[in-house]
């Protein structure tokens, strides 16, 4: 069973550890480097109990750690009062191809009302084809993919808005 938990201020250290782990996952595409201490670290990290609009929220499978997601309303592409960004989101390896990802991606989707957009590395394709697929899943095809440019990379964005069940859509 998938669960999606939001992270309380106590489980910090155990999101850090999260973190850490896909941080060194992720240097594969953004060629980053530990610091003088060892930790890659997350600039935004303590901003996650400071402000309203940042979730974040640890993904368990069967009561165990299988990931973390992150949220907030920093977005790139859209600027939608209602919209919401996935900003960090991670399947340990162990957890990966077996569906979980979807499932905690769609429970997301579901707590968070509104427009959405998923912004994807340009050199990491694995993240491409889950987020495509997972979207697509998700929309019944209802998404627009566009080109981003920050300020550290190049890649492409998935935009669309978040089902109501109430609604049947």
């Amino acid at each position: 069973m998938v669960e999606l938990v939001k992270v309380s201020e106590d489980q910090k250290s155990v999101l850090r550890q999260l973190i850490e782990l896909y941080e060194y996952d992720f240097s594969e595409f953004n060629d980053a480097d530990i610091n003088q201490y060892g930790y890659y670290g997350y600039k935004y990290f303590d901003h996650y109990w400071t402000e309203d609009k940042r979730q974040a929220y640890f993904i368990k499978v069967n009561g165990q750690y299988a990931g973390f997601t992150m949220v907030n309303d920093h977005c790139s592409i859209i600027q939608e009062e209602d919209a919401r960004a996935i900003t960090e989101f991670f399947i340990m390896r162990k957890y990966r191809r077996r569906g979980i990802g979807q499932a905690a991606a769609a429970l997301v989707f579901d707590t968070h009302k509104g427009w959405w957009e998923v912004l994807q590395h340009g050199n990491n394709e694995v993240s491409k084809q889950f987020w495509e697929q997972t979207v697509q899943s998700y929309t019944g095809g209802d998404y627009r993919i566009e080109n981003v440019t920050t300020e550290y990379w190049e890649g492409q964005g998935i935009v669309f808005r978040a089902r109501d069940p109430l609604l049947g859509n």
